[in-house]
């Protein structure tokens, strides 16, 4: 009885003092500069996760997907198709790449309920990919209730660099937002020493404005986070939502 007391107790500890993993939308590319010499076709692959802890989630099927190329949308919704990862439902689509110019891949999720936090959480994803030479279109607004808008050119970026964006929400920047930062520890190779080198937190300025520089290789989640208002039902009662504007950016290592 007082092994089962003392059990319950540990339990109790660990859920109210631990620390809450990060949630990141995520839209993945195969490749994040498609060359005049390189296969037109990418795949991208759309889930919904703990980055730098691996830890994935279950996610409905997105409510809207589509990329944004020389100030027009096109709806790709119906090219998403189910992917199982680890047990874990995600989403994977195939495009191919037929103008030159940066194209903005983009999500909006159904909202996912957390237990954990008594939220759901929208979190609207994008990702930019560079096609045929031609840089023209990185710094485009899609138009996503919460955004980041690239101050830096969000590709041919080297490990080093400095990433700067803005947060808006409905279109205007938004002051001191909150800002997250995760590194896509793919392999689990990067051993944090402590949880607060998992995510990254950082404030934007009273422009809206961040900054960040990223330390290592590979693929960098940011994720500027609001409350919505408004509230969404479940079992007969309104819980909060978290909005995310996210963008993802990949750095390579200099050699």
């Amino acid at each position: 009885m007082r092994y089962l007391f003392f059990i319950t107790i540990v339990v109790a500890v660990l859920f109210f003092t631990g620390t809450p993993y990060a949630h990141f939308g995520m839209i993945i590319p195969s490749d994040d500069i498609v060359s005049k010499e390189d296969n037109k076709k990418i795949t991208l692959d759309v889930k919904f996760i703990h980055p730098f802890e691996g830890h994935y989630m279950n996610m409905a099927k997105p409510k809207a997907f589509g990329v944004f190329v020389n100030g027009q949308k096109k709806d790709l919704l119906k090219s998403l198709k189910k992917k199982i990862v680890k047990g874990f439902t995600t989403w994977q689509a195939h495009y191919r790449i037929k103008r030159p110019g940066d194209q903005i891949f983009y999500v909006e999720p159904a909202p996912y309920w957390e237990p954990a936090e008594e939220t759901f959480i929208i979190h609207y994803t994008k990702v930019v990919v560079n096609a045929l030479g031609l840089e023209k279109g990185w710094d485009a607004e899609v138009g996503l209730p919460v955004e980041i808008i690239p101050l830096t050119r969000p590709y041919g970026l080297w490990a080093g660099n400095v990433f700067q964006g803005i947060v808006k929400v409905n279109g205007k920047p938004l002051p001191f937002a909150e800002v997250e930062v995760e590194y896509y520890n793919e392999d689990g190779s990067v051993k944090p020493p402590a949880e607060p080198y998992i995510t990254q937190i950082i404030k934007a300025d009273r422009n809206g404005v961040f900054t960040y520089a990223i330390p290592r290789a590979g693929w960098w989640g940011f994720a500027a986070l609001v409350t919505a208002p408004y509230k969404i039902e479940r079992n007969g009662k309104k819980y909060p939502v978290e909005l995310g504007g996210v963008i993802w950016v990949k750095t390579r290592q200099m050699k």
